[in-house]
């Protein structure tokens, strides 16, 4: 079996992971640190907004169960892709909407998406940029709200397409 990733930021990490790992297909969700200029950050440099980084997660996934485009749908329909640096109370930089692609199929899917939300009216702020390096962000962020009980505050299922 060979499984597929897409990296995706969206506003807090732990929300975005608790929407894409319900999915079937969704092999794992990885919250982490990618797009900034220093290596390995931790969570408390990234939240400074001063390393350049986004909240973002690794999803692992099963092609034959779902496709890219379906994991990207489901990304824009799980957070608020028309807010600049900001997903609900969480304000910075470090919370902007942002794919960050492996290959041009990759980067050819998220622009159409992307399109089809601006057809319709919605102001699209987020960015279709190459994928960099990912860090993964410290044990407490994976699995947040599985292991603490909790329900996501930033994050709800809008339809959008």
């Amino acid at each position: 079996m060979r499984y597929e990733t897409a990296i995706l930021a969206g506003g807090c990490f732990w929300g975005v992971e608790y929407y894409l790992q319900k999915r079937e297909g969704v092999k794992s969700v990885i919250s982490g640190y990618i797009g900034g200029h220093i290596k390995n950050p931790s969570y408390k440099e990234v939240c400074t907004g001063k390393t350049g980084h986004a909240e973002a997660v690794k999803v692992i996934y099963d092609p034959e169960k779902i496709s890219y485009e379906e994991v990207v749908r489901l990304f824009l329909e799980i957070h608020d892709p028309t807010q600049v640096d900001r997903q609900g109370p969480d304000v910075g930089h470090q919370y902007r909407s942002e794919i960050f692609y492996m290959n041009n199929y990759q980067k050819e899917i998220a622009e159409m998406l992307l399109d089809v939300l601006a057809g319709k009216g919605f102001i699209i702020t987020t960015r279709v940029t190459i994928a960099s390096e990912f860090y993964e962000a410290e044990d407490y962020h994976q699995d947040y709200y599985l292991n603490n009980g909790k329900m996501p505050y930033c994050h709800g299922y809008t339809k959008r397409f």
